[in-house]
Formats: C-alpha cells, sequence, structure tokens
C-alpha cells in the first residue's frame, strides 16, 4: 500500500477544484455572428482594487492554453494573442473581454483568471455564437406533376445557419405537413467538418397533386431563432391527367339566325388536352387535328339538330349540345304604293312562320294601331303609310305599305255665320276627296283660312260684305270630278232694317193694348158707381117721398152716358 504525500494531495485536491468549478461555475453568453461579443469575467464583478491581475485565455480540447491579454494592476493591457484572435480582442474597464467581428469559431469556452494576493481565481465563460441562415432556394425541381401519384416536387436548402435552421414546405401560403400519404417530407442537416457546427438544412418534398393543383403556388420558408423568417419565390408545376370530361360548346351570337356562322368547340379537361377530335354533324364524322373547333358557315334552318364531338382514340368519351337556328319569315300583300278609289276594297293579307312565339304589331303614320287594319269600303281617312312589325325575342322584320285613296271630291258641307265684330259674313265650304281638290267661289272674297289636306278633307273659309241679296256657289275640282253647291247670303243693313221695325211694330202693338185695357178699366168703374146711384136713389124715395120721376129722366141720362163712353171704349 503507497501513500500520497502531503504535496501530492494538495495538487489533486487543487485540479479535483479546478474540475468542479469549470462544471458548476460555467457561464454562457450567447452572441451573434458579425457582432461584437462582450464576454463578462466572474459576471463583471472583480474588484479592481484587490486584483494584481487579470489575464483571459481559451480552452483547447480541455486545456487552458490560447493566451488572449492580460492586465496588471495599474498597468495597461498587453494582448498576447497571435492567432484568429489577433486584432480583435480588447478589454473593457470592468475587465470584460471585448471580441469583434464574431465567427462560429468563436463558439468555445474562454476563461478568465484573476489573481488576489495570494490566490488565483479561474471564470470559465461557454461561448455561443448564433447565425442566422444565408437564405434559402429551391432546387431539382419537377417538370411536371402526375394527377395522384406520388412525385419528388422539389428540395430547399437554408445554408450557413447556426443552430440549424427550420425548413417548412408552404401551397399558397400554407404549411404543408407530412400525413404519410400526399405528403412526403424529408429533412437533413449537414454539420462543418472542422468546426461540428450546423451549416446547411435541406429538405426534399414529394407530393401528390390534383387537378386543382394546376394554379397552386409552392414555396419553403427557413425559420431561425435569430433573423427574419424567409421565404424563397413561388414554383408553380403543370398536373398531368388524363381526359375523363368532354364538352362541346356552341358559339354563336344570340340569337343564331340564317346566314349566321357558328362554330363548334370540343374542351377535354385532361392535361395535356387532346389536340384532335371527331365532330358529329347530323350524321356526318368530320376529323380535325391540331385544333379543337369546327365551324359551319352560312347555318340555314335545317342546320338545326343535335351536334357532338368525341375523342379520336375513344369514341366512348363524347359529348353533345343542340343547336336552333332561329328564323322569321313574314309575307304582306299589297305592299309599295297602293292607289284605290274611295269605297272600294282593299284586300289585305299577311302572313308569318317563326321557329318560335312572335309578336305582331301594327302602325299608321307612326301611330300604333290596336289590330289589323282592315278595308272593306275605302274612305279617304284611310289613306297613310302602314307598317307591320313582327318579332321573336331579339329577331325583328317589317314590311309595309303606301295607301292611296282618290276620288271625285264632295262637299260635305256649306255653310254662313255672322263674324265676331258683326261687320261682315264668313262663309264655309267643306269638302273630301283626293288628289286634294281646289276651292273657287262664285263671288270675289277674302281668305280667311285654308285648313291642311288630311284624310282627304279640306276646309276652306271667305269672308264677305254684302250689300244685296246674294245667292253664292261654292265649287270643288280635282281630275276626278268636282262638286258645286249654293248658299243664300242677305246683306247685312237689310237685317238690321228688318229688326228695326219688329221693333216699331212691338212698340205700337204695345200701345194699342194699353188703350183698350184703360177704357174697359173706366167702363166698369162707372158701371159701379151707376148701380150705387140707382141703389141711393130708390132708398131716398122711400125715405123723403121724392117723385119718382125726376129721377128716371136721371137714370135714363146716367145709361145713355154710360153707353157712349163703352162705344169709345170699344173703338
Amino acid at each position: 500500500m503507497h501513500l500520497l504525500s502531503s504535496s501530492c494531495v494538495g495538487s489533486l485536491v487543487l485540479v479535483l477544484a479546478t474540475l468542479l468549478c469549470r462544471v458548476s461555475c460555467t457561464e454562457t453568453v450567447v452572441g451573434l455572428y458579425g457582432e461584437t461579443l462582450e464576454i463578462p469575467c466572474n459576471k463583471g464583478a472583480v474588484n479592481g482594487e484587490t486584483a494584481i491581475i487579470t489575464q483571459w485565455k481559451y480552452l483547447i480540447g480541455n486545456e487552458i492554453k490560447g493566451e488572449l491579454l492580460s492586465k496588471p494592476k495599474n498597468e495597461k493591457v498587453s494582448i498576447n494573442a497571435n492567432d484568429e484572435y489577433k486584432g480583435r480582442i480588447d478589454m473593457a474597464a470592468n475587465f470584460s473581454l471585448l471580441l469583434t467581428d464574431a465567427k462560429l469559431t468563436d463558439q468555445r469556452t474562454f476563461t478568465c483568471a484573476v489573481v488576489e494576493g495570494k490566490d488565483i481565481n479561474h471564470y470559465y465563460v461557454n461561448v455561443v455564437v448564433y447565425k442566422a441562415p444565408e437564405g434559402v432556394e429551391i432546387s431539382d425541381k419537377a417538370e411536371e406533376l402526375e394527377f395522384g401519384k406520388l412525385t419528388k416536387l422539389a428540395t430547399c436548402v437554408a445554408r450557413d445557419a447556426n443552430p440549424a435552421a427550420k425548413i417548412i414546405w408552404l401551397k399558397n401560403n400554407k404549411p404543408l405537413s407530412d400525413d404519410g400519404k400526399g405528403i412526403s417530407i424529408q429533412t437533413s442537416e449537414q454539420l462543418d467538418p472542422v468546426t461540428k457546427l450546423s451549416t446547411t438544412t435541406t429538405s426534399t418534398l414529394e407530393y401528390s397533386a390534383k387537378k386543382e393543383d394546376k394554379d397552386a403556388l409552392f414555396s419553403c420558408s427557413s425559420q431561425h431563432t435569430v433573423g427574419k423568417q424567409m421565404t424563397s419565390s413561388p414554383l408553380t408545376f403543370p398536373i398531368t391527367y388524363p381526359t375523363e370530361q368532354l364538352i362541346l360548346q356552341v358559339i354563336a351570337q344570340e340569337p343564331l339566325v340564317e346566314g349566321d356562322n357558328v362554330t363548334l368547340k370540343c374542351v377535354a379537361d385532361g392535361n395535356p388536352a387532346p389536340s384532335s377530335f371527331n365532330f358529329h354533324l347530323k350524321g356526318n364524322v368530320v376529323t380535325v387535328n391540331n385544333t379543337n373547333i369546327y365551324t359551319l358557315t352560312d347555318v340555314s334552318r335545317d342546320t338545326t339538330g343535335e351536334y357532338k364531338c368525341s375523342l379520336i382514340d375513344n369514341s366512348s368519351m363524347v359529348s353533345s349540345k343542340e343547336v336552333t337556328v332561329n328564323y322569321l319569315d313574314i309575307n304582306l300583300s299589297p305592299t309599295g304604293r297602293v292607289v284605290k278609289k274611295v269605297g272600294e276594297a282593299l284586300d289585305l293579307t299577311f302572313q308569318s312562320n317563326s321557329s318560335g312565339a312572335s309578336k305582331v304589331s301594327w302602325t299608321k303614320d307612326k301611330v300604333k294601331l290596336l289590330k289589323e287594319p282592315k278595308f272593306h269600303k275605302l274612305t279617304y281617312s284611310d289613306s297613310g303609310h302602314y307598317e307591320c312589325e313582327v318579332t321573336m325575342r331579339s329577331l325583328i322584320k317589317k314590311l309595309s305599305f303606301k295607301l292611296l285613296v282618290e276620288g271625285a271630291p264632295v262637299i260635305k258641307q256649306l255653310s254662313k255665320h255672322r263674324g265676331e265684330d258683326g261687320q261682315h259674313k264668313v262663309l264655309i265650304c267643306e269638302a273630301e276627296g283626293s288628289p286634294k281638290p281646289s276651292v273657287s267661289w262664285s263671288i270675289n272674297s277674302t281668305s280667311l283660312h285654308e285648313s291642311p289636306f288630311v284624310g282627304g278633307k279640306v276646309t276652306h273659309k271667305i269672308t264677305v260684305v254684302p250689300t244685296l241679296n246674294l245667292t253664292v256657289l261654292c265649287t270643288v275640282s280635282n281630275k276626278f270630278g268636282e262638286d258645286t253647291r249654293e248658299i243664300s247670303v242677305s246683306p247685312l243693313y237689310e237685317g238690321r232694317r228688318l229688326e228695326r221695325e219688329q221693333s216699331e211694330d212691338g212698340d205700337q202693338t204695345k200701345l194699342v193694348v194699353g188703350v183698350v185695357v184703360g177704357l174697359l178699366i173706366v167702363a166698369m168703374v162707372i158701371g159701379l158707381a151707376y148701380g150705387i146711384y140707382q141703389k141711393k136713389s130708390k132708398q131716398g124715395s122711400w125715405k123723403t117721398g121724392e117723385r119718382e120721376n125726376g129721377s128716371s129722366e136721371e137714370e135714363k141720362k146716367l145709361e145713355e152716358k154710360v153707353e157712349e163712353n163703352s162705344q169709345k171704349a170699344e173703338v
């Protein structure tokens, strides 16, 4: 059995203490790549008054070897580094180590030794350098994706990062995750052989495409402890899949009418799409190559029917469409300029034929009629421009005729009336006929007005100042004949004399009647007085005894007087 000397035991204890301190007393400082690191000594608690010397070194393996710098008390800093740290280090006022332009190789353990009296204290600082990736890029991009088949889409790489960057795949800016079926993501990290630090992260995406992915945007992004998230440029991929459906499209203006062109277009959902097709044209099959359209020109109503298109290599893949050619036929008799005699009949016939429901409307001189005109016995007012319009949806057709009813003129009315000022008379001659009749009068006159010639009618007015009784003739004529009517016109002054005579006769009549009535009233009064007198006379003879002879004579005279007055009254 060997016994250790006291000196050996002391040395062993010192080594063990040092190892325990490295484990339990190590501090960690995190710095960013390319920036300046401040590595504190004893967490910045070094006492400059008691520290005789402060020295910085770093570990190589498990040994303290690399000398960096030292500072004796009351002296300047002495830099001893001759390696990668030369020109990059300095000491702060609090004895911290200042390290500029931090590199990934700086990720190691640094030690600070402080001599205070007879004691030497060692402080260990573990430095970690974080570095964001330089960027992300996509490589090994697939040319196309096959529908329903798991295919390698691309590889995303994030380089020079510490710690390793995390890569996320995106579709339309939404994260994708490995589901073990249609999405598979494989990620790996590559370590630097010298520093043993992560430098590159690689992620490969395998994807089973769907038809709706033909316009999808695929990208990848990197996430790191430091720095902003970086995203690659988006990518699109053609999706290949077999044709599962055909659609026959009919391209034509609406409505499709006779004489138009119509294009048939066969659309397949396959990718790549088929380039050749069969068109089935009402019993005939036409094959087209390097196109998917076929045009029917100058169509007619016979073009109406069912049309189909199909794949050349798969006749069971077919699509059909009904093509309808609209048509509208109208026939009107007569048309153009129609001349008829008044009183005749006009046989008007109208027919229409269309591919759908139609609407018929009539106008005369641009005024809408309620129904189709009928002409059993023509009148001058029937003259005009007639138009028939037939509509079927947006399809419109029109036909027209201009009717002219002609005949000898006829005076419908000849009348007169006194002018408003009472100094003249107005004669009015109203006539019908076509062409427009000319109007003439048998006397010289002043024309007041001639109405417009509308509906075969014309009205002519003249003013006259007659001094004698007149018979005035109105004559209307055109190339078919003439008509004449007369009217009696009395002088204006004779009319006024008759009025005065009538007024005087009336006054005389009133005077005679007044005289007769007055005489009758006088006779009645005299008769009444005579009766009273006789009555009194008789009463007096009874009372006074006067002689009756005298009374009789007086009574006789009174009767004669009454009779005389009565005769005067009758005259």
